[in-house]
Order: structure tokens, then C-alpha cells, then sequence
């Protein structure tokens, strides 16, 4: 039986992934969370998976909070990056995989076609450098898969599609950024994603390969088209303002574009990913 380890799962990722662990069926998933493994902790985390023995990990462990991580520089980088160390120093010799997920501000946004595995990070603020630095560290371990992802939302949470419904249902209109395109990403759609990686390598003895890939729903949008489709599924009379990320104060220089390119996650591990629109409708059935 595999035993798979989930840190950071009261997350929205890893509140997914205990979704979608229902339907499978011969593992042994053990989800925690700061309370039960503080990865933090390089003594606690060593036992931890000592004791475990665990065959697979998934770090949804983050710091996200873009903003605050540009004031708060070190436990950004303690959270994303060194914990990701520790665990990876906690694996050494051993045989267990590490799926780890990092993200599309570990890019600049200066490009104009879909960032590749092979694209060379340049991020623009501390929350992306951590990552980077995170994604170094997972990289350590020779069964490390780094999965980059872009926008996440989902049922569980905070994040932009409840702000965006919230916000929606006490104003008349709302002002959002149109010149900042990528693609949002429904965290259960990469939850199962994951699940398909495991479960080809675990029950279809498909090789792990090791290395960096990508994965968002597919398409391209704004976060103005996005908040425009949000309150439309939602069925609310809010008018979305298109405005230019100059004109909309914020502390924190973010990517101007950061779609990801999906084929390499694509080809190896044969995923059909869904358009970002059609998950998003099915996240607002699922909150309503």
C-alpha cells in the first residue's frame, strides 16, 4: 500500500486532495497541517516522516501572501523555501517522491508566448524569489517532481473567485486589472491531476520522471476577464471596470503575463486538462 504524505493540507490544494483521496482506493494518505507537522521544524519533520515511512510527499505547505511577503521577506523564505530543505534532507537516500508546487511568479512577465519548463525565472518580488529558491530545494532530492501552477481558486478558502462573489454581491461595480494575463487554475482540477501522476507510477508502474513541469486549466485570460465570467456564473448585477495595474494601488510588482506552457505535464503523464471556464463554472455550482 502506498503511503502518501500531504503537508499544508488545510490549504486550498491540499483540502482538494482530501476530495479527491475518496476515490482512491488501496493508499494510505496521512494529511497535515502546521498543528500535526510543522516542516518548519527540521527536528519534527526528520521524526515525522521517520516514523511514516511515507512513499510519496505533496508540500502544499505556502506562504502566499504576496503583499505581506515583500514586509515579511524571511518567513516567506523560511516557509517556502528552507522547510522545503528540511523535508528534502528528511528523504535523502531514501526511495520516497516528492511532489512539490511552486508557481508562475518565479517569472517576470516579460514574455510573450506560454512560459516553458526550460524558460529561464527572473522573479520580480520576494514571494516569487522564494519559490524559486523552493523550487532549488525540492530539486535536491533525486524523486522530486516541481509542479509550477498559476491563479489557483477553489471551493476551499480564500481566494480571488469568493472575493470577487463577495465583493460582487455589496457593490455595484468593482475595478480589476485587464493587463495582466495568465490562467486561472480550479485547485481540485490539479488535485486530481496529481492523483493521476501517482496513481499511473504506483498501479501502471509508468516511470516517475523527475524535474519541473507546469499545469493550469487551459486558455488565457485577464484577472479582468476572470472577474467578469465570475460574476456572470454567479448570476450577480455587478459591472466589472477594466484598470490598468498602474492605476490600481499595489505594494507588490506582480508578472504581466505568465501563462504556462502544459505539454510537457501533458505528454508524459497523457492529461486532458479542462478550459479554465468550464472549472470555474463548476466551483460556483459547487459553492452555491
Amino acid at each position: 500500500m502506498a503511503i502518501i504524505l500531504v503537508t499544508g493540507s488545510n490549504g486550498q490544494l491540499g483540502n482538494e486532495l482530501k476530495e479527491a483521496a475518496k476515490s482512491y482506493y488501496g493508499y494510505q494518505f496521512i494529511f497535515t497541517d502546521i498543528d500535526t507537522l510543522d516542516i518548519t521544524d527540521k527536528a519534527q519533520t526528520e521524526k515525522f516522516i521517520s516514523n511514516a515511512d511515507p512513499g510519496w510527499i505533496i508540500n502544499c505547505t505556502a506562504y502566499n501572501l504576496v503583499d505581506k511577503a515583500e514586509k515579511y521577506q524571511e518567513k516567506a523564505m523560511l516557509i517556502n523555501s528552507i522547510a522545503v530543505k528540511n523535508i528534502t534532507e528528511a528523504v535523502n537516500g531514501k526511495a520516497c517522491r516528492l511532489i512539490h508546487i511552486s508557481s508562475d511568479y518565479v517569472f517576470d512577465g516579460n514574455a510573450n508566448v506560454p512560459y516553458n519548463e526550460g524558460s529561464v525565472p527572473n522573479p520580480l518580488n520576494a514571494y516569487g524569489k522564494s519559490k524559486l529558491e523552493g523550487e532549488r530545494a525540492a530539486l535536491l532530492h533525486f524523486g522530486s517532481m516541481v509542479i509550477r501552477t498559476s491563479w489557483l481558486y477553489s471551493s476551499f478558502g480564500e481566494n480571488f473567485v469568493k472575493t470577487i462573489i463577495s465583493k460582487g454581491k455589496g457593490n455595484s461595480t468593482l475595478r480589476v486589472v485587464f493587463d495582466q494575463a495568465g490562467t486561472p487554475t480550479y485547485a481540485a482540477d490539479l488535485a486530481n491531476a496529481i492523483m493521476t501522476v501517482i496513481s499511473g507510477v504506483v498501479r501502471n508502474k509508468l516511470a516517475l520522471h523527475a524535474g519541473i513541469y507546469h499545469y493550469s486549466n487551459e486558455g488565457v485570460c485577464s484577472w479582468y476577464d476572470f472577474a467578469t465570467e465570475i460574476v456572470k456564473e454567479a448570476g450577480l448585477d455587478c459591472k466589472i471596470i477594466p484598470v490598468l495595474s498602474k492605476d490600481y494601488h499595489t505594494e507588490t510588482r506582480r508578472p504581466s503575463y505568465s501563462v504556462l506552457d502544459k505539454t510537457k505535464i501533458k505528454e508524459t503523464y497523457n492529461l486532458e486538462i479542462p478550459h479554465w471556464r468550464s472549472s470555474l463554472e463548476k466551483c460556483i455550482k459547487k459553492l452555491k
